[in-house]
């Protein structure tokens, strides 16, 4: 247009129509992004879910842990407390006879409880003549164990 001696400094575009086939290609682009983002949020709103489950399972197992801990250390409790208490009424009887009897009432009590059990498929459990005294020598070999770690571990320290 300078050369007709107008010059343009500015214009207003009010409307552009594309070619058709312009057109989709932007909105393909445009959807592609869009999926690509929705591809993303739905991956990471997994990965949260797997990482809460993993989490909430890991919290699980430890209070399950600490649980049977505490009944564990209830047990060896209840038992120390009948050893004393047996020990005090009968003086004719040592301890390991107090314990053995207290063993096979433990047993007895837990095959009672295993067959009482509406949930119990299978259950092997070593019965015979020598079975409480079997269960009696593999807990006397754990506590032997468990007391010779002890001492390694405080002469280690």
């Amino acid at each position: 247009m300078s050369s007709y001696g107008y010059q343009i400094l500015q214009t207003l575009v009010t409307d552009i129509e594309p070619a058709s086939n312009v057109k989709a290609a932007m909105n393909d682009i445009n959807a592609a992004h869009r999926q690509r983002v929705a591809a993303l949020e739905r991956a990471e709103a997994e990965k949260l879910q797997i990482v809460k489950a993993a989490e909430a399972d890991a919290e699980a197992k430890h209070l399950a842990g600490q649980g049977i801990a505490r009944q564990r250390q209830a047990i060896v409790n209840g038992l120390r407390e009948s050893v004393n208490t047996f020990q005090e009424d009968v003086t004719e009887v040592n301890a390991r006879e107090v314990l053995n009897l207290v063993l096979t009432t433990q047993y007895f009590d837990t095959l009672n409880s295993i067959g009482s059990s509406s949930r119990t498929n299978t259950v092997f459990v070593p019965h015979g003549p020598g079975a409480v005294s079997d269960v009696a020598q593999q807990i006397a070999a754990g506590g032997i164990m468990a007391a010779a770690t002890t001492q390694t571990m405080k002469r280690g320290r």
